[in-house]
């Protein structure tokens, strides 16, 4: 098993618990908010653990439910309800290996496309299934090799 393999596999392991994660809507007051008001912690409270103003403290919840609060932040404010922030970071397409088997087909599509093109042009259009062979070669070659044009 070459090193880039081993890196994935393992880095979809580590993943594995944070796929539930993307089921849970945040709420619309947002995360400390919605802990701080169901635990009946008061802004106070939370600014004497903080040594901030209540008013801070309302600015953080504000700044968490637009999106522009700092991890740092987000983490000592957590800290300061008695919760750990998880953070982390989930492919859209469920796994890593997914993510890279959709990019590779994509390339790989790209490139089989083009060639065909060209054949075409010049009356020596390839079958369907001749073209779908070489479109699944390509990919292979692509996931193996992961060249840094799998992302553009």
């Amino acid at each position: 098993m070459n090193k880039k393999r081993l890196q994935i596999e393992q880095l979809d392991r580590k993943l594995k618990g944070f796929r539930e994660a993307v089921q849970v809507t945040q709420p619309t007051i947002g995360w400390l908010k919605t802990v701080r008001v169901s635990i009946g912690m008061s802004l106070q409270q939370v600014a004497d653990k903080l040594a901030i103003t209540k008013q801070s403290v309302q600015e953080i919840e504000i700044r968490e439910k637009e999106g522009s609060i700092t991890l740092n932040s987000l983490k000592e404010t957590a800290n300061a309800l008695d919760m750990q922030l998880v953070y982390g970071l989930v492919p859209k397409d469920g796994t890593v290996d997914d993510l890279i088997e959709r990019k590779a087909k994509e390339l790989a599509l790209r490139i089989v496309s083009r060639t065909s093109n060209t054949m075409k042009l010049e009356d020596q259009e390839n079958s369907k299934e001749r073209i779908q062979k070489a479109i699944e070669e390509r990919k292979a070659i692509i996931k193996n090799e992961m060249p840094k044009s799998l992302w553009d």
